[in-house]
């Protein structure tokens, strides 16, 4: 199946290989596997989007946001909600000026027919000026049909794609074949240059096979120790490396129990700066426990963490140099 083939924005050596990507977004302050590494440049060079899957808070909405500011392009986002359609999705029409100029053309109605011999010469004048409401004019793009039109590229993100109708699938189906969208009133939309689009999955309903197949599958998991203690330095850079490795280890035991809800790497870096402010040192039974609130925000997952306290901080202490 043919598939048109468009210039991809801004062609860089920034994109020109996975460890260059990798090292670009250390630089931005966020680490990210080789796997993630590889399945970006692979995106851009095959001008394909990525689906992007994982539990909430594991950096799925940050990598687009690191993406676009790597390359230097706007960044364009589509939040998802059941009940989104295309007016909110790619277009609208501008209502209020329409009806701002159609009070215009019944004041100056008489002028407009004057001269005009019969109906039907009188019904082809007021077609000319029909034609004109549904134009460029009086188009209110949204973030579709933005990252379209967009002069120099852009990275559109649709972000938590599952909370969206399966029927909004289908719309998303046309642009990510062949990057371009219909407008019945104004024609065939075609991208300028393929934007980078990412979409973002908590999973919490399965996408459609058919987007799946349009999508280069990137699954983020919770990080490992190693990982998540270079996330931790890289964001908050002032902790203690001591004290950096027990929040580690602490959290990542913490993930080990039955939660409704397990705390994300984003919880991780702010209990990290709400450590910092605290001037702690190392982490105690009080300071944990009156600290468990900005990890956990289920009351129920506070008990079940307070229960278990000691043999977490006896893992999270074993773990610290």
């Amino acid at each position: 199946m043919s598939r048109t083939v468009l210039p991809p924005p801004l062609p860089t050596a920034l994109m020109g290989s996975p460890s260059a990507i990798r090292a670009g977004f250390e630089e931005a302050r966020y680490i990210c596997s080789a796997q993630v590494a590889t399945t970006v440049y692979l995106a851009y060079q095959l001008q394909k989007p990525v689906l992007v899957e994982g539990p909430p808070g594991v950096g799925k909405t940050e990598l687009a946001k690191t993406l676009a500011q790597y390359l230097s392009l706007p960044l364009i986002r589509l939040q998802c909600y059941e009940g989104l359609d295309e007016s909110k999705a790619l277009y609208e029409w501008k209502y209020g000026k329409q009806l701002l100029y159609t009070q215009v053309l019944k004041d100056q109605l008489g002028d407009l027919l004057k001269g005009a011999h019969g109906l039907a010469e009188s019904v082809a004048r007021l077609h000319e000026f029909g034609d004109i409401f549904y134009s460029e004019e009086f188009l209110e793009p949204r973030p579709l049909l933005k990252a379209m039109r967009a002069e120099q590229g852009a990275l559109l993100l649709i972000d938590e794609i599952d909370k969206a109708d399966q029927e909004f699938e289908s719309l998303l189906l046309e642009m990510l074949s062949d990057y371009q969208l219909s407008v019945p009133e104004i024609g065939t939309v075609r991208a300028r240059h393929t934007p980078l689009v990412v979409l973002t999955s908590n999973s919490t309903r399965e996408v459609s096979d058919a987007l799946k197949r349009r999508c280069l599958h990137l699954y983020i998991p919770f990080p490992d120790p190693v990982l998540e203690n270079r996330i931790v330095r890289a964001q908050v850079p002032e902790v203690a490396d001591s004290l950096r490795v027990q929040l580690v280890g602490f959290v990542q035991a913490l993930r080990e129990l039955d939660l409704k809800k397990p705390p994300a790497v984003s919880e991780s870096i702010d209990w990290a700066r709400a450590l910092l402010l605290l001037h702690a040192r190392s982490l105690d039974d009080t300071l944990v426990r009156e600290t468990l609130n900005v990890l956990l925000k289920f009351e129920d997952d506070i008990q079940a963490a307070a229960e278990n306290l000691p043999a977490l901080l006896a893992g999270a202490r074993a773990a610290a140099p």
